[in-house]
């Protein structure tokens, strides 16, 4: 299928690694432009040569994403580069088990910050280029908001607060025919979710344990899979599609788990 994303400049927050890795490499098979912005340097540059050894175009700009002044620069340099922004897809962020027991405020509060006040800052900065372009914001979330998970306070809110703002700014950007939906993650095997697992006594069982709970065939969703979706409502075939939560989850949210 041809999604028409040829040169079409993506900004993709977190895509030198993970998902945001795999969404910025489907991106540029397809012919778009991903502009990755991250606050590691190497890591950064290795994910843009790695797409450019491809045959692939990228770039990016180094960024820490809870300095709004550096969010707006990442921006400028996207736009200073190629003349405009057709596309968002805000992935930066990480589970930091801040809690309410164990917690403090402001830790909570450094917390939405790192995961839900840069998806804000990045889409304002963005947003006259993509009135001019009648562009896409996506929102990658997780199934935390939704299920809970326990010790996670921040990551939790956060991800409530992702959801809440892709239906609001579906309906704010409508007059501009700015599209804007969440893909919900469940399980997916990353750098990040790896560190998390080496937390248990027992890596192997905790993984094992977690899998056999995924309905669909037992396995973990893979970040390409994810990054599939993401590209398809990036593109012109999901033309009608705004305020959506979608889940690429195996069915691991919503199904009744005794059928595992």
């Amino acid at each position: 299928m041809n999604f028409n994303l040829k040169n079409k400049v993506i900004v993709v927050t977190g895509g030198a690694k993970g998902i945001g890795n795999a969404i910025s490499n489907v991106l540029a098979e397809e012919g778009a432009i991903p502009f990755i912005v991250g606050r590691g340097k190497e890591a950064v540059l290795a994910a843009v040569n790695g797409i450019k050894e491809k045959g692939g175009n990228a770039s990016y700009a180094i960024a820490e994403l809870t300095d709004p002044e550096q969010c707006k620069a990442a921006i400028a340099a996207a736009v200073a580069e190629f003349g405009t922004v057709h596309g968002l897809v805000n992935n930066a962020g990480v589970n930091d088990g801040v809690g309410l027991e164990n917690g403090d405020a402001n830790k909570f509060i450094d917390s939405l910050k790192k995961n839900v006040v840069h998806y804000y800052l990045m889409a304002q900065q963005a947003l006259p280029y993509l009135k001019e372009n009648k562009g896409v914001i996506i929102n990658i979330g997780s199934k935390v908001s939704m299920t809970g998970q326990g010790g996670t306070s921040g990551y939790a809110a956060a991800c409530g607060g992702r959801n809440a703002l892709t239906l609001e700014w579906a309906a704010e950007l409508l007059p501009y025919s700015i599209r804007v939906n969440a893909v919900i993650v469940a399980e997916s095997f990353t750098p990040l979710y790896k560190r998390w697992i080496d937390t248990f006594p027992n890596p192997e069982e905790k993984f094992k344990s977690i899998v056999n709970k995924i309905p669909l065939e037992k396995r973990m969703t893979t970040p390409e899979e994810i990054a599939n979706t993401v590209t398809f409502l990036l593109s012109e075939k999901s033309s009608h599609t705004t305020g959506q939560l979608i889940y690429v989850d195996g069915g691991y949210t919503h199904l009744d788990r005794s059928i595992t």
